[in-house]
């Protein structure tokens, strides 16, 4: 049934007075104690030194977590199971690796935004276009998406009006971004505790119901029949014969292009390295280290679901429900359980979906306002604007943001790509050069800003010449090393990561020969303040990323 009853509309109105109030509250008490405050940009872009680890932490989660895992994800599960959790799981040492390498080099240079970075360590040439190219892509790409996928979701839950509810997602979404940083971190630890309660709660019935189908009752009894009733789908390394490998190929997903995923997005990106760039060291890293174990559970909530749905569906449960034009579209595996939730734990869950979505679009519109007004705004429109004014254009931004995401959303025909497809695609077109760039630019002082250039251009076009490589050549000479397999109109096509990884490669031999090429003819390059003693964490911090190492492991091995 695809509404909501009293109770559900309650459970959900709580929710977002909550969510509101303790808002309005920290927004209240930031200005009531220094009137400057809400006129430093630092401050409302950042919350400088204001977040603790708990909220770092938080919101890294709440602003990655949304409607492409819930229902993208969800709906992998659905297709090709416990092997998407690879996106998850391998994050979560990502985010270690970032907290000791990454973030510490950010802090000692005092760097707030990703093209400072780039201003910084190359030229203002390199930091303008990818400015520019980041304020697109995180609006055209990441913020419409949210919004488009969040209000099919809550649409096909509630019975209401697409339209209504992209609105009403975009509204509550300014309502706490126009708060800033400090608003957005304090409020998305509301948001994560809405979100993991639900999400448990729509795992615990999901996996409830396989067992009752099946005359037995508990979770882990749900849990064992799923893996009888779907063994394929507990595999987390695919062979080169399965249908998904074109999606996670193999061994790629341990030893190649996920890492260029995973460290790209959690290191090298406004959107997430904001969050710990406000704070001192010691603070950012266990925060990030609090984000890393929330994302080992991120599966249970995301993923579980799924095969649940799987499981019920090939035992003719919700057969209709799960169709579209005459096909199955796993992307309705989470929605069509929500819908049969009992009333109470239906608007638990329901307001969970939501706290994710408006999280994640808080967390976006506030990057996009960071980039433009301190990188853009302030460096070429008008370099004498006061801290007040800078704090008003990011206010307006976020509006304008907003307001071009969901009116360009419902045009991009993200709902047939499906929305975790639709982004990893289009931000996988330039993350390989992102991250060469980054990464020398972190620990190779020779590394020029022409080499940075080719890897913001060339890596680019490279990745559209491997799009479209099999189109003009064969490949099938890359099958035996498990670089290419054979698609459905026999063409042999590169797996979107390992292309990913031959991109990578080859930016970073590219950008050492220029680099090296330049500087025997005198150019110096602009390298940044980096010493050992940096990368040295706490005692605790090394004892949570073994812990996590080891649950890894055990995974790993576990469900090989």
């Amino acid at each position: 049934m695809n509404q909501l009853a009293t109770l559900d509309y309650i459970v959900f109105f709580v929710y977002f007075l909550i969510v509101s109030g303790y808002g309005i509250w920290i927004y209240r008490r930031k200005t009531g104690h220094d009137g400057t405050m809400e006129g430093d940009s630092k401050d409302y872009f950042l919350a400088e030194g204001s977040l603790t680890w708990w909220a770092i932490g938080s919101s890294l989660i709440a602003s990655n977590i949304s409607a492409e895992q819930f229902v993208g994800m969800s709906g992998s599960g659905f297709k090709m199971g416990l092997a998407i959790a690879t996106y998850e799981w391998m994050a979560a040492l990502t985010l270690i690796i970032v907290a000791v390498f990454f973030i510490p080099v950010y802090l000692k240079n005092h760097i707030f935004t990703m093209p400072q970075f780039l201003h910084q360590r190359y030229n203002g040439t390199v930091a303008m276009i990818m400015a520019i190219f980041w304020l697109m892509l995180y609006v055209v790409v990441n913020l419409t998406s949210i919004l488009y996928l969040g209000a099919i979701a809550i649409s096909s839950i509630a019975g209401l009006n697409l339209t209504f509810c992209m609105y009403a997602l975009a509204v509550f979404a300014v309502i706490i971004t126009l708060g800033g940083m400090k608003v957005i971190g304090f409020t998305d630890v509301i948001q994560v505790f809405f979100l993991i309660l639900g999400g448990l709660a729509t795992t615990y019935l999901a996996l409830d119901m396989v067992a009752d189908h099946y005359g037995q009752s508990g979770v882990i009894s749900g849990f064992k029949l799923m893996q009888d009733q779907a063994a394929d789908h507990f595999q987390m390394i695919f062979k080169q014969d399965n249908p998904n490998f074109i999606d996670l190929p193999g061994l790629t997903v341990l030893l190649g292009g996920m890492w260029i995923v995973n460290l790209n997005y959690w290191g090298c990106n406004q959107y997430i390295t904001q969050r710990a760039l406000g704070a001192d060291l010691p603070t950012a890293r266990s925060g990030i280290l609090f984000a890393a174990f929330l994302k080992l559970l991120m599966p249970i909530i995301v993923v579980l679901p799924g095969i649940a749905a799987y499981v019920l569906f090939k035992q003719d449960i919700f057969g209709p429900e799960m169709m579209q034009d005459g096909e199955v579209n796993p992307d309705r595996a989470y929605p069509v359980l929500l819908n049969i939730l009992p009333v109470g734990l239906k608007g638990l869950s329901f307001a969970a979906l939501t706290a994710a979505v408006v999280a994640s679009l808080a967390g976006k519109a506030n990057s996009i306002a960071t980039i433009f007004t301190l990188d853009i705004y302030k460096k070429v429109l008008n370099t004498e604007a006061s801290e007040k004014k800078l704090v008003a254009v990011g206010k307006i931004a976020v509006v304008v943001a907003m307001i071009l995401g969901v009116l360009i959303a419902p045009h991009l025909g993200i709902d047939k790509k499906g929305g975790f497809q639709y982004i990893q695609e289009y931000t996988g077109f330039v993350s390989p050069g992102i991250f060469a760039m980054f990464i020398l630019g972190f620990f190779w002082k020779k590394t020029t800003s022409n080499a940075a250039l080719f890897a913001t251009i060339g890596g680019f076009l490279l990745s559209i010449l491997f799009k479209f490589l099999p189109g003009i050549m064969d490949l099938s000479f890359l099958a035996p090393l498990g670089f290419a397999v054979k698609s459905q109109a026999g063409v042999y096509e590169i797996p979107f990561l390992d292309r990913m990884g031959f991109v990578f490669v080859i930016c970073i031999i590219v950008m050492v020969i220029i680099s090296l090429f330049e500087t025997s003819r005198g150019v110096v390059a602009k390298g940044l303040e980096v010493d050992a003693s940096m990368f040295k964490p706490q005692r605790s911090f090394t004892i949570g990323a073994m812990v996590i190492a080891v649950l890894l492991t055990a995974l790993y091995t576990i469900y090989w």
